[in-house]
């Protein structure tokens, strides 16, 4: 019996490698979770035009949008685990997914094995100009002296929906959440001065903080970003306790043959290294950040700790 379970371990092993070897022999089916022109549709299509020539094979790229994420993640989780069928996740989805959402038909870590870290963003806070505050004490200060009177805008379910409550919370001051359906109104109206305050990544919001129209706070990040030299992180603010990146990569089935998630997780790093991908990225202001399959893992199982109890900590819960 020994022998019989030792030579099935060999057997699977060699089919492994053999898959590995001649993978791929068709054309790859990336999902993006989200609609197209966004930061997650744009960091997928910058990755997957570069894999198409490394891996030698044409990679289609699908946007499975709607349900926040969850459409594509469910038929990605459901797809067979061979390496033709990822998802351009990270930690929107495979760690604040789970944060909020408790009646999921599938399982946001179980059901899926990291291949290759893509990129890491931050996000910023920001007001209307208008408002007499030029810091986040001041900002505290001034909401508590005039209760009710602020309130703060964005995409629902989201990291800038955490930091924005994060800010409420830790601050005991009631600004009020405004939904929108996604980061560009929020920040028309952050502008136009219907909300005071929003939250939202680099790419989108610096341009309106270099040109005045928005006010920046405070950035959350571990280190104060070099366009923006004079504004502090939270932790200088006095705020710590806020995840410090948000993360893309790319992510398969549970159960994908480990030497097919190697040669992507290498034809990933190996581009993230070349100074045409850098720059790609350096215009949407993400930083590459290439890692091993198992070290990805670990970032992800850390964010999914971390949103996890800032969910409990802001009381942000969905349906």
């Amino acid at each position: 019996m020994q022998v019989l379970w030792v030579a099935a371990v060999l057997l699977s092993v060699n089919l492994s490698a053999a898959s590995a070897q001649s993978y791929p022999d068709r054309p790859i089916k990336v999902l993006v979770p989200y609609p197209a022109g966004g930061p997650t549709d744009t960091v997928a299509r910058s990755i997957t035009q570069s894999l198409a020539t490394d891996l030698g094979q044409s990679v289609i790229i699908e946007n499975q949008a709607g349900a926040g994420g969850r459409l594509a993640m469910k038929t990605v989780a459901r797809a067979a685990p061979d390496g033709y069928t990822l998802l351009v996740g990270g930690t929107n989805n495979n760690a604040i997914t789970p944060a909020l959402y408790k009646e999921l038909d599938f399982d946001a870590e179980k059901d899926f094995a990291p291949v290759a870290a893509i990129a890491s963003d931050s996000m910023v806070l920001v007001v209307n100009p208008n408002l007499p505050v030029k810091t986040l004490a001041e900002l505290v200060a001034y909401a508590k002296g005039n209760p009710g009177k602020l309130s703060s805008g964005g995409g629902i379910g989201i990291a800038p929906h955490f930091l924005l409550e994060f800010v409420r919370v830790k601050s005991g001051t009631n600004i009020q959440f405004v939904p929108y359906r996604g980061a560009m109104p929020a920040m028309t109206d952050a502008i136009g001065g219907q909300i005071q305050m929003h939250a939202s990544a680099k790419v989108l919001l610096l341009p309106q903080i270099l040109s005045g129209k928005l006010r920046a706070l405070a950035v959350a990040s571990e280190q104060r970003w070099p366009e923006l030299p004079d504004v502090p992180t939270l932790t200088e603010a006095g705020m710590p306790g806020f995840p410090s990146a948000i993360w893309y990569g790319l992510l398969a089935p549970a159960g994908t043959p480990a030497p097919v998630v190697a040669k992507i997780n290498a034809a990933v790093n190996a581009r993230l290294k070349t100074p045409d991908m850098q720059a790609s990225l350096a215009k949407l202001y993400l930083d590459p950040r290439p890692l091993a399959p198992e070290q990805f893992g670990k970032v992800l199982a850390e964010d999914t700790r971390q949103w996890g109890a800032l969910a409990k900590e802001t009381g942000i819960k969905l349906e």
